[in-house]
């Protein structure tokens, strides 16, 4: 089997969650036997689109005049997009018309939990929507006392000094603004924030927010994967205290590596992480203080196994293999059996699609 994983717009979303999906596709594919293409010039029996750009639309038309199925993840919702950039809120209504058309084009719809699936389901996307994990590479993000030992000196961190992480990009739906009040509520905890957005797309909120942080707050910026597992596994604790997420790969990261979780508790969270359980959950920033404080002196229990558990069930071998029996359950066929149905050459974008795409950008 063959699926043309279309990467336009990875320049645009390469250090986002969804540019780290691209990535997890591939390798998921490859890992189950399925081969992936990145060209027109090679038949495919399915197209993997992630982005909701004007060329991924394109992409998606060309794929149905060429009778090819189109897989369309639903990484994006309107509720994540709120809170994001600058004029994110007043937009937010036309970019959920915009992505229940793209994710209209889609044979099929995959979305990374039953929460975002329902939420696409109330957009009134009319195709079949599957919830299927973005996966974690549990074999590279796992517990490692080298990696760890590599972190803490890489900061200079002394014998016994707490260290909490998060990641994310600068926004404030990452709860960007509650993690900088957490880190001075607790100057004798060092905190780390990794990741970056572009200062132009950021609100002078966040701008100043930041400038103000507490001097026990470090900013990094992006870092490659390496650097990455490396703080996961030197943190004491990963505190991600976001409003909003379609599932969280930072999340399943740290999990996997073995580092103590304490999470926002929202909604995507539910039927598979538990409070008490495999993390801790916290709601308001007193809340995330005092649960916080009790990790890191021991007087809470440490659940790093149970989240590694939930990490390995999202392996990206577990992952791979459910992908393939929603093939199989949406009747995906061979290159050569979905060569037949072509439409005769000069047909345009007449019949199906043109009508639908009259109606999805009219639509409320």
């Amino acid at each position: 089997m063959r699926i043309y994983l279309y990467k336009g717009g990875s320049r645009l979303v390469g250090k986002s969650g969804v540019g780290r999906a691209i990535e997890h596709q591939e390798d998921m594919l490859h890992r189950t036997g399925i081969y992936t293409t990145c060209t027109w010039s090679q038949p495919a029996d399915a197209v993997h689109l992630n982005t909701v750009f004007p060329d991924s639309v394109l992409v998606a038309l060309r794929a149905r005049l060429r009778g090819r199925k189109v897989v369309y993840y639903g990484h994006s919702t309107m509720e994540d997009f709120r809170n994001s950039f600058k004029g994110s809120n007043l937009l937010a209504p036309l970019f959920r018309r915009w992505i229940t058309f793209c994710y209209g084009l889609g044979d099929v719809v995959l979305t990374p939990t039953r929460y975002s699936k329902e939420l696409l389901k109330s957009y009134g996307v009319q195709r079949p929507i599957h919830a299927i994990s973005n996966g974690v590479d549990t074999g590279f993000f796992a517990p490692d006392e080298d990696a760890r030992a590599r972190f803490r000196q890489r900061w200079q961190l002394a014998e016994g000094q707490p260290v909490v992480v998060s990641v994310g990009h600068l926004i404030q739906r990452k709860g960007l603004l509650d993690y900088i009040e957490l880190a001075r509520s607790l100057p004798q905890v060092r905190f780390f924030w990794f990741g970056w957005t572009d200062p132009t797309l950021v609100p002078q909120e966040i701008r100043t927010a930041i400038q103000s942080a507490p001097s026990n707050l470090t900013f990094p910026g992006y870092v490659d994967r390496a650097a990455l597992r490396d703080a996961y596994c030197g943190a004491d604790a990963f505190v991600f205290m976001s409003h909003e997420e379609t599932e969280g790969i930072v999340v399943l990261e740290a999990l996997a590596c073995g580092a103590p979780a304490l999470l926002r508790d929202i909604p995507v969270y539910d039927g598979w992480l538990e409070d008490g359980k495999n993390v801790y959950k916290a709601r308001q920033t007193e809340e995330f203080q005092d649960i916080l404080t009790r990790m890191l002196s021991g007087e809470l229990p440490s659940l790093a196994q149970a989240g590694r558990e939930v990490a390995e069930e999202r392996s990206l071998e577990a992952m791979g293999r459910k992908l393939q029996q929603i093939y199989q359950q949406e009747g995906f066929q061979t290159v050569e059996s979905e060569e037949k149905k072509q439409p005769a050459a000069g047909s345009g974008l007449s019949g199906r699609y043109l009508p639908q795409l009259i109606r999805h950008t009219g639509r409320d």
